[in-house]
């Protein structure tokens, strides 16, 4: 499992000693930073008992130790809406 923005992660001691106290993780996104092996950089927020944020961490964990608890709903698809045209009217100058 590859994290996502918009998911949302149970973080463990499996995943990184620094856990003692497991936490509830929303992935913001995914840092690109050059790692060890299996190791991610993780920017997001730590959730409280009721899903609301708490604070903003980045967080360095084994990509094997992460427990998905929520997915991130799919993407829309975008779609373009026809727009109206611009009525133009004369304008008395003067």
């Amino acid at each position: 499992m590859h994290p996502r923005s918009g998911d949302v992660l149970h973080v463990t001691r499996a995943a990184s000693v620094q856990f003692l106290r497991p936490i509830t993780f929303r992935v913001i996104r995914v840092i690109d930073w050059p790692t060890y092996d299996g190791w991610l950089w993780l920017d997001g927020y730590e959730l409280n008992a009721a899903g609301d944020a708490v604070s903003r961490r980045s967080i360095f964990v084994q990509q094997a130790g992460l427990q998905q608890l929520q997915t991130a709903p799919a993407p829309r698809q975008h779609t373009v809406r026809a727009r109206r045209p611009v009525v133009r009217t004369p304008v008395r100058v003067g």
